[in-house]
């Protein structure tokens, strides 16, 4: 009687699987992409309240450039795929706002870049070339993202009480110099103690003026 052996293979079957799995993962991403759950602004876009409430990343607007600067406007507008909100009419409905640049707003209105690299303390003052961004809630007209000429406002975590107090009581040593980051000034304090209690008199009132501000440019806390 003959009898047959069969080599067992652990990965035997497993190859169909994995082609199973594969391809419902591709069906769900497909599915995602049609009913728009696969799209960045979505979680952005609450559901179920009412259109005009949406962020402006939510919806697509007919805007229209012939408005009058400063003045009520209104604009059509509808939901943007895969975005569900109560609207009145069939899918388009109207959006009030006031008709101004996204560069114009009121700078509560945006956010902007910061510059650590620009000088605070310096006549006149200097300024650097921040991108804004919009806030969500906010809507207005041209490009939500734009440039800006901005003050250098930047401020390193120095405290103008700290170093005045420095000033006053161990000037003579150069430590306001060098909690301000100016070592070079702050050796000449010391080895000369302090240019014989002239410079330490003439700190304390440049400091306390702000007139003498940190090394690196930025504004005291």
């Amino acid at each position: 009687m003959a009898t047959s052996c069969y080599l067992w293979r652990p990965d035997r079957g497993r190859s169909w699987k994995h082609y199973g799995i594969f391809v419902i993962l591709l069906m769900d991403l497909v599915l995602q992409c049609v009913n728009g759950t696969g799209v960045s602004y979505i979680p952005k876009c609450p559901s179920g309240g009412l259109c005009d409430r949406l962020p402006a990343s939510c919806i697509q607007c007919d805007y229209h450039h012939d408005c009058t600067y400063g003045k009520p406007a209104s604009f059509t507008c509808k939901p943007k795929k895969g975005v569900h909100c109560i609207v009145t009419q069939q899918s388009n409905f109207t959006l009030s706002i006031i008709c101004q640049f996204c560069w114009q707003l009121d700078p509560s209105e945006y956010r902007c870049s910061n510059s650590t690299s620009c000088m605070t303390v310096s006549c006149p003052r200097r300024r650097y070339n921040a991108t804004c961004d919009v806030l969500d809630h906010v809507h207005c007209l041209g490009r939500r993202r734009f440039q800006k000429r901005l003050f250098c406002n930047w401020t390193g975590g120095y405290k103008w009480s700290t170093a005045l107090a420095l000033s006053i009581t161990l000037g003579g040593f150069g430590a306001d110099r060098f909690y301000l980051g100016q070592w070079r000034e702050g050796l000449g304090k010391l080895f000369s103690f302090g240019g014989l209690g002239i410079w330490t008199l003439i700190d304390v009132l440049l400091i306390g003026v702000g007139y003498v501000g940190p090394a690196d440019g930025s504004l005291y806390i």
